[in-house]
């Protein structure tokens, strides 16, 4: 999902007219708050560090640095991240009203140039989390 939000959706709703990406923005940071998407990037947080420990604790060697590594990177790059940098922005914007000129200035200069590189990174932290962990897949079983 994040990378395909720095691909094309960014990139897709600010080809819209007027406010409509800055509307289906709002509308979408409204609507991620459904159960099904919150349980798993909040559940995966504590997994994550969970990840890392059993990396360091319990396997040990080149193995038990990939799983710390996978843990570490997903809970830093992927809910770090988001909580630090993605959802600042989202909560500044969801404040904001459609009919305020402020409100497309702060979109076109602000929002997405630093939002989609936010994002990005958090789609490559994903992305390397997952490689690390796919890695040490092997030697677990």
């Amino acid at each position: 999902i994040f990378i395909a939000f720095s691909d094309f959706i960014m990139r897709s709703l600010v080809r819209t007219s007027g406010t409509g990406g800055v509307e289906a923005m709002q509308v979408i940071n409204r609507e991620v708050f459904r159960w099904v998407f919150m349980v798993l990037f909040l559940g995966l947080a504590p997994v994550s560090l969970g990840i890392a420990l059993y990396g360091v604790v319990a396997v040990g060697g080149t193995t038990g640095t990939l799983l710390a590594g996978a843990g570490l990177t997903y809970f830093i790059g992927c809910f770090g991240v988001t909580v630090a940098f993605n959802v600042p922005l989202n909560e500044r914007l969801a404040k904001m009203s459609l009919a305020d000129a402020s409100t497309s200035i702060f979109w076109q200069q602000t929002y997405v140039p630093r939002w989609t590189w936010w994002n990005t990174v958090r789609g490559i932290a994903c992305v390397v989390s997952a490689a690390l962990m796919l890695m040490a897949l092997p030697e677990l079983f």
